[in-house]
C-alpha cells in the first residue's frame, strides 16, 4: 500500500463542520456519541481546548478534540473516517496530541470510552491504561446500558 500524505493542522470554530463530517462517517449512530455543532462550538470556546484536524489530499480524514487544565488534559473526541482507519491517521493524531500536551506542561492525558467500544484496543496500544469505571453510563439505541471506562496515560 502506498504511503499516505497526511497533514495535521490546528483547527478552530470554523472547522466545526469538518468535525461534524468526520463524526457522521466515523461514529455509529446507535451509540449517540457524535456531538452536535452547538456542543462542539460550546466546548471550543472554553480555555485550554484544542482541535486538531487530519487531512489526506485536502480532505478531512480525522480529528482530535482535547481540553487541558493545568497539568492534565482530556481527549474529548477522536474520530477517523472509515476509509482512513488502520492507515496511521489515528496514531498520528494521538501522537500529536501527546506532543502538544508535553509542550504545554501536561503530565497526564485522560479519556473515557464506552466499555464495548472497539477503540479500546487502539487506546491501550498507545499506552493508555484503565483507571476507572462508571456503571451503566452509556445507553445504546436498543436501550441497553453500558459502562464507561476511564483511561489515562502519563505524558513525558
Amino acid at each position: 500500500m502506498a504511503s499516505l500524505s497526511v497533514q495535521l493542522r490546528a483547527g478552530d470554530a470554523r472547522d466545526a463542520g469538518v468535525a461534524e463530517q468526520v463524526m457522521a462517517a466515523a461514529f455509529d449512530p446507535q451509540w449517540g456519541e457524535a456531538w452536535t455543532r452547538a456542543q462542539l462550538l460550546g466546548v471550543m470556546t472554553m480555555p485550554g481546548v484544542q482541535l486538531l484536524i487530519a487531512e489526506v489530499d485536502g480532505e478531512p480524514a480525522g480529528f482530535a478534540l482535547t481540553r487541558s487544565v493545568m497539568d492534565e488534559a482530556e481527549l474529548l473526541l477522536l474520530g477517523v473516517v472509515p476509509d482512513h482507519r488502520r492507515t496511521r491517521v489515528g496514531s498520528m493524531l494521538v501522537h500529536a496530541v501527546m506532543g502538544d500536551c508535553a509542550a504545554s506542561g501536561v503530565t497526564m492525558l485522560h479519556l473515557e470510552v464506552r466499555a464495548n467500544n472497539p477503540a479500546i484496543h487502539f487506546y491501550t496500544a498507545h499506552g493508555f491504561a484503565k483507571c476507572g469505571e462508571r456503571r451503566n453510563y452509556y445507553k445504546g439505541g436498543d436501550g441497553q446500558l453500558y459502562d464507561a471506562h476511564s483511561y489515562a496515560r502519563a505524558i513525558g
